[in-house]
């Protein structure tokens, strides 16, 4: 899958025409960021649906914590039938700098995200479904007939990188150097031999990408999404490429304060080295190709570049480079 995400953080009209340029450029599948602080991200991908013809359509990644499960469900699966079957259900635990505004604990995330995509499934099968675990269902079912829809598991963490190997169509890989994107896959590969599910699982890196002639304009786009993968990086992956823990919490509790300049201010070379595919063209071909051997598949995440019109074509050509 060569995959791209959008994020609704321009009007949902620019998404759409971004869709389907992302449509015409051949990406197979459009995904929107999903945070409550942008636009809402199933109106986005309703417009990317009527705008294109082909491109799988989702949310990359929901969250069963803002959302009840159930009706993240309905929601997935509306989209689904306005999209004529071309719907796929990205779910992950949610940005815990974000949520955070919310009042939001992450409780027992691998559960929740397991049990909500399980849950999923049976109501999208037309069952009713009875649950008390993470969260509570009573005699719950959709009202109207739904198809298979594909589900990919946004994950970092070992135990949910495993989970997704295990039980998911795909994992949604949120890394985006080699060294992270190897450790993953060996991680989903565990998982995956104990698989309960038909079918191969698809590993994608979920990667930060920024692309423009100018190299110094992609790295300088690319440092308000790297401020975030670096404030919710886990220690070892914060070890792994020798980046200051005290600093990437300076820049999380920034975040949440709403700081945002500052935070992104705080961001090093070394964050975006680890956390981000960035420069022109030439320069993010040749980290894509290593990327590349790692994984099964990409998707290009925010911010794409500082002209993002720009950078859906820059980055289809560094994709036909780099071979994926």
């Amino acid at each position: 899958m060569r995959g791209i995400e959008l994020t609704p953080e321009v009007p949902v009209a620019d998404v759409a025409e971004l869709g389907e340029r992302a449509e015409r450029a051949g990406f197979d599948a459009v995904f929107a960021s999903c945070h409550y602080n942008n636009r809402d991200p199933f109106v986005a991908l309703d417009r990317v649906a009527a705008a294109t013809e082909d491109v799988l359509v989702g949310p990359g990644v929901a969250n069963p914590y803002d959302t009840h499960p159930v009706k993240l469900a309905s929601q997935v699966a509306t989209l689904d039938e306005v999209s004529d079957g071309r719907a796929v259900l990205g779910v992950g635990a949610g940005d815990a700098s974000t949520m955070s505004n919310l009042g939001v604990e992450r409780d027992r995330p691998l559960r929740r995200v397991l049990e909500t995509f399980k849950v999923a499934q049976s109501l999208w099968a037309g069952e009713r479904v009875d649950h008390d675990g993470t969260f509570l269902a009573r005699d719950a079912g959709l009202n109207y007939e739904v198809g298979e829809i594909p589900v990919y598991v946004g994950a970092q963490g070992p135990h949910m990188l495993r989970m997704a190997g295990k039980h998911a169509d795909g994992v949604l890989v949120n890394a985006s150097h080699p060294a992270d994107l190897a450790w993953s896959a060996d991680r989903v590969a565990e998982g995956a031999a104990d698989r309960v599910v038909s079918g191969d699982v698809d590993v994608a890196a979920f990667a930060s990408v920024s692309i423009a002639e100018d190299a110094d304009e992609a790295l300088a786009a690319a440092r308000p999404p790297v401020a975030f993968i670096a404030a919710g990086a886990a220690p070892p992956v914060l070890d792994r490429h020798g980046i200051d823990s005290e600093r990437a919490a300076e820049i999380g509790e920034k975040i949440e304060a709403g700081a945002f300049s500052e935070a992104f201010e705080l961001v090093t070379e070394e964050m975006l080295a680890a956390f981000s595919l960035a420069g022109d063209p030439g320069d993010v071909a040749d980290q894509l190709g290593a990327v590349t051997e790692h994984v099964d598949s990409v998707v290009a995440g925010s911010p794409l570049g500082p002209d993002r019109e720009t950078a859906v074509g820059l980055l289809a050509d560094a994709f036909d480079e780099a071979g994926v």
